[in-house]
């Protein structure tokens, strides 16, 4: 699909220096994924926000203490 996008010259260089002025639109299409993508992650960050309680959890009395239990209980790790 084509669409019609105004740009200071100033970026339109920037992509030139970066992508040659035949690559324009690939460039460009890579960028808007990559930030559509950063979007779309933020989305189900912020839709995941408030899912997991605040409290009664096993580390609640001593985070360090946990962990170290944890790392006691399992046979494959050392010290």
């Amino acid at each position: 699909m084509r669409l019609h996008i105004q740009l200071e010259d100033e970026i339109v260089a920037d992509i030139d220096r970066r992508a040659g002025p035949r690559r324009r639109s690939a460039f460009i299409t890579s960028l808007i994924r990559r930030g559509l993508d950063d979007e779309h992650r933020w989305d189900e960050i912020e839709a995941s926000l408030g899912s997991i309680a605040d409290s009664g959890h096993e580390w609640d009395d001593g985070p360090a203490a946990w962990v170290r239990a944890q790392r006691q209980g399992d046979a494959r790790r050392s010290g």
